[in-house]
């Protein structure tokens, strides 16, 4: 199941509209690395929550991510953070480049900008949606008009408001933020610390390539990645075209000490034993 279907038959869950401080402190397994360990929930849909962050933290994982505010507070209580959280359940398609969705936007993230603050979740997920005939250039207008009364809201609590770069060649036809340089431009745009990109290495792979020069070009730009195979967005492994050794190694020297995420799809029959060697694979 590709990670846009599951957003959008719900299975994450649905918002809830009031906030519940957490109040267990999330004791977190130790492991020496330049940057921190997570996993997307939606790869592992099929695991339930309780049982994965068990078998998470057992690999050395730090944060299961891509949660609702009751979802994040069960893993919180297993001993785990929440790198990035969702505000609603709109999907990838449907975005900020569209003007008609930035009324309900705003009221989203308005709401779940609190709780995040409040449960100590660093990142809120957001996407520029399907350009459905707009230019490049009226695509980066409608986001930055969007985007920036929620970024005031989340300077105020001091979180970080992240638009994901996706691929639109292979599986998502028709995203508006399918390129680095797009994003960099609406960060400068926007002119707000609190907005950053979300570099997916398996998506840029596909559209760009040359991704330790583009990391280490906008690094300043970049508060969170993803992983996957490519082809295929598989296991990390030697079966697949990215050297993520050098590319968790350059992470290294350009100072990154945020998380790098796990957004592979697992296909070996012991899925957990294939995240270990991925944590091993990013651990540098």
């Amino acid at each position: 199941m590709k990670r846009r279907n599951f957003i959008q038959l719900g299975a994450i869950g649905p918002l809830i509209s009031s906030p519940l401080v957490c109040t267990t402190s999330p004791t977190i397994q130790t492991i020496e690395s330049s940057f921190k360990h997570s996993i997307c929930r939606w790869c592992y849909n099929k695991t339930p929550l309780e049982e994965l962050s068990e078998k998470a933290k057992s690999v050395g994982v730090h944060s299961i991510e891509l949660l609702h505010a009751e979802e994040w507070r069960l893993v919180q209580k297993k001993g785990l953070q929440c790198a990035v959280g969702y505000a609603n359940d709109l999907g990838l398609t449907k975005g900020f480049n569209d003007t008609s969705l930035h009324a309900q936007l705003l009221e989203d993230y308005s709401k779940v900008i609190p709780m995040a603050a409040s449960d100590g979740i660093p990142n809120i997920i957001c996407f520029s949606g399907n350009a459905n005939g707009l230019s490049e250039e009226e695509g980066l207008e409608n986001c930055a008009e969007g985007l920036d009364p929620i970024l005031k809201i989340a300077e105020k609590y001091n979180i970080n408001i992240i638009m994901e770069l996706l691929n639109s060649k292979v599986d998502h036809k028709d995203y508006q933020c399918d390129h680095t340089e797009w994003g960099v431009k609406l960060v400068d745009k926007l002119g707000s610390d609190r907005f950053k990109l979300l570099y997916d290495i398996y998506h840029m792979q596909i559209m760009e390539g040359d991704l330790i020069s583009t990391i280490t070009k906008y690094k300043d730009y970049i508060a969170h990645f993803h992983t996957g195979g490519v082809p295929g967005r598989n296991e990390i492994d030697e079966t697949q075209e990215i050297n993520y050794t050098a590319i968790m190694e350059a992470l290294k020297e350009n100072n990154f000490d945020g998380f790098v995420a796990q957004e592979y799809i697992p296909t070996w029959e012991k899925p957990f034993e294939a995240l270990s060697k991925a944590i091993e694979i990013c651990t540098v």
